[in-house]
């Protein structure tokens, strides 16, 4: 779910214009793998369908048991390919991705298991029953914020990885996953107004 006010986890999706170092702890994300363009792929939004209608129904389960009240998380996506360099070139038909959206403390795997059929049965989603709920810890990494069209944040990644090498540290696009959160809704922002915040974890040199 969204940080609230004092969470520790709020400046994670601070990000600014100046890349920054980040540590980042284990979370609870609901995630599901696909492959190819996310702007021309059925899989990919039907995968974004699936995320946030079980997403919804998660936030619903947990304030009817007494829990908190939490907006619905962002969007994030890990990317990778055989050739890291497609990421630059803008090239999507070789991107495979896994799309995630984070879940509260209180999201059971028993929990669930039980949304996955009820979604998957009444919205008529069955694509919901691919979803998984996962710990993910990508521990030390560095990120930066990318104002503007999906289709322009080359320069933007050409700065963050000279940002990580600068500083001693290495991004191996054939191991590491590249990470975008999605902190605009494209369906409602303008292509210049977007913003995502681009991460990639970093190891030492």
């Amino acid at each position: 779910m969204t940080p609230t006010e004092g969470d520790p986890i709020d400046r994670l999706y601070q990000a600014t214009a100046t890349p920054q170092l980040v540590r980042v702890p284990p979370l609870t994300f609901l995630c599901i793998d696909g492959y190819g363009n996310p702007n021309t792929s059925p899989a990919y939004a039907g995968a974004v369908q699936a995320l946030y209608s079980l997403s919804y129904a998660a936030k619903s389960a947990v304030r009817k048991a007494g829990g908190p009240v939490l907006q619905v998380s962002f969007l994030k996506g890990l990317w990778w390919s055989p050739d890291p360099n497609v990421f630059l070139t803008g090239v999507a038909s070789d991107w495979e991705w896994t799309l995630m959206v984070r879940q509260p403390e209180a999201f059971t795997r028993e929990l669930c298991a039980r949304l996955i059929d009820e979604v998957a049965g009444k919205k008529s989603v069955p694509v919901t029953r691919r979803l998984r709920l996962v710990s993910f810890e990508e521990g030390a990494a560095a990120q930066v914020l990318h104002v503007g069209p999906y289709a322009t944040e080359a320069p933007t990644i050409k700065q963050l990885h000279e940002f990580i090498h600068d500083r001693g540290f290495r991004f191996d696009g054939h191991r590491d996953k590249h990470h975008e959160i999605y902190l605009s809704d494209p369906r409602r922002s303008a292509p210049e107004r977007l913003r995502t915040i681009i991460r990639q974890p970093n190891a030492a040199s």
